[in-house]
């Protein structure tokens, strides 16, 4: 079924760039995660929309309720917007819909820096997680779409790396103006969120639109001629293209409708749904948005020496993590054996967090070793967790529910993103329950529970393209033989070849 891929990465070149732009969507949105973080530690930012606190190490603090809404508001918005993704996908491109993240974008940014109000800050939070629910689903569709199987994985870990770079980026900056006494302590962190936006616009006129949406509308003409840009000159694209369509007809037969219900009515459909949605959710079981929404704030309220300057070097370890995966990860990895390893890592490093700051709070020696650990966590988080977590929701579901299946399973994660930074303040801000780094304890026994459901439940899918995995879910092939399965098809399709150059 699949076609034989020899060809090198410079062969490929087209495919890169095109999946190189996507990957700025992910950048925009760790950028952002990054930029607000560390906001809420900036005298500059609290005297506007905080409170004088003469007990805290900054003079300063802000309000548990004003803390959970501006961080979890854009996680809200992404929830929203990643919901209606498979709504929105039907009438429109993957193109289209990143356009409309550019603008929302660059609306919510506007609102931003030109309010002091608190409930405008709100709004501005709301529209710009609308706008990066659109970057986050419809890029990684796109790479999903696109990419050759034998490269998806790379181009997923370019993604989360891209991710983790935006936050490093954004915290460098937070940490650069922090000092700052006025309003351009956080505003000129926000005008970098113009930059992306405005590059990714102009990209998306000189690349193509995903090959497979075209197909799955019928538009085979120019599904073909997006994917002879995609590919390497001289590739059997027809026979990929008729691969592809092939797969949308069987999947057609068995549910002929497309639409929300439909992702839930045929057992094939249902199972491929589940897998998708609680596989991005793996993200949210280690607790991660908790340190890397609150990282800066977090690590002063734990009086932590030079906060900025620790959640910089959580940033980079996080993001040497990532590049330690793409170089042997990717290409040699198990991602069930390393999504089982990351949880359990995850789990027992937010156990140890916990325990430790529970013996001693508040020494200096306890604000080392939580960094010391925070590090270790960010490398297993990032190098083991997060990459394959979206690649299981992006693979998994079918081809013709791809748009709906992804954009609900981002919409469930991004949800319990939301539910993570909307609960953390009232455990960690000491207005409330001042457990700090004690959250930890919540962590572990999530975490162990996700590992034990990857166990059972997640199939191995590494090296498969889309249609190989289509075939293995229409066979009702248990998650632990997947490894081991023969694709028929793909026999069919590797030994025709032979026959027809018989003498």
């Amino acid at each position: 079924m699949a076609i034989k891929d020899d060809e090198t990465i410079r062969a490929h070149w087209r495919c890169f760039v095109a999946c190189g732009l996507m990957v700025l969507s992910p950048f925009q949105y760790g950028l952002d995660f990054g930029l607000i973080g560390g906001m809420q530690a900036m005298p500059g930012f609290l005297r506007i929309y905080g409170h004088p606190a003469p007990d805290t190490p900054t003079g300063w603090n802000i309000s548990t309720v004003r803390q959970q809404l501006i961080t979890s508001l854009m996680t809200l918005g992404a929830f929203v917007s990643s919901g209606t993704a498979g709504v929105v996908a039907a009438k429109f491109g993957r193109k289209s819909c990143l356009w409309m993240g550019c603008l929302g974008c660059v609306v919510s940014n506007v609102i931003m820096m030109t309010t002091t109000d608190i409930n405008a800050l709100y709004i501005g939070r709301l529209l710009n997680g609308l706008a990066n629910g659109y970057f986050m689903t419809f890029s990684q569709l796109f790479i999903q779409e696109s990419s050759p199987a034998k490269y998806r994985g790379l181009f997923l870990t370019a993604f989360q790396f891209c991710t983790s770079f935006g936050t490093l980026i954004g915290t460098i900056v937070d940490w650069a103006t922090a000092t700052r006494p006025d309003r351009s302590a956080y505003l000129i962190p926000l005008g970098l969120i113009y930059i992306i936006p405005l590059f990714l616009a102009i990209g998306l006129f000189f690349i193509p639109e995903s090959p497979r949406w075209l197909i799955l509308q019928d538009r085979i003409e120019e599904g073909t001629k997006s994917l002879k840009w995609l590919r390497p000159t001289g590739a059997p694209v027809d026979i990929e293209v008729a691969e592809i369509k092939a797969a949308i007809d069987k999947e057609r037969e068995m549910g002929s409708q497309v639409g929300i219900l439909d992702m839930f009515k045929n057992p094939i459909d249902r199972r491929r749904t589940v897998l998708a949605v609680c596989g991005v959710t793996l993200q949210a079981a280690t607790g991660s948005m908790f340190i890397i929404s609150y990282k800066a704030y977090f690590f002063t309220m734990a009086k932590v020496a030079n906060p900025f300057a620790m959640g910089c070097v959580l940033s980079a370890i996080g993001l040497f993590a990532i590049v330690l995966n793409s170089l042997i990860v990717v290409r040699y990895g198990r991602r069930r054996v390393l999504l089982m390893g990351g949880l359990g890592l995850c789990g027992i490093l937010q156990l140890i967090v916990a325990i430790v700051y529970d013996k001693n709070p508040g020494a200096k020696s306890t604000g080392e070793v939580l960094v010391a650990l925070s590090c270790l966590y960010m490398m297993s988080y990032n190098g083991m967790v997060a990459t394959y977590a979206w690649l299981c929701g992006g693979e998994l579901p079918s081809q013709r529910l791809r748009s709906y299946t992804f954009g609900l399973a981002a919409a469930v994660a991004f949800f319990a993103a939301w539910l993570t930074t909307f609960t953390a303040p009232y455990f960690i801000n000491p207005d409330s329950l001042n457990w700090g780094p004690r959250y930890g304890y919540i962590w572990f026994p999530s975490s162990t529970v996700a590992g034990i459901w990857v166990y059972f439940f997640l199939p191995e899918v590494q090296g498969r393209t889309l249609e190989e995995i289509d075939e293995m879910f229409e066979e009702k092939i248990p998650a632990r033989k997947f490894r081991a399965y023969k694709c028929i098809r793909r026999l069919a399709m590797d030994e025709k070849p032979v026959v027809q150059h018989e003498e």
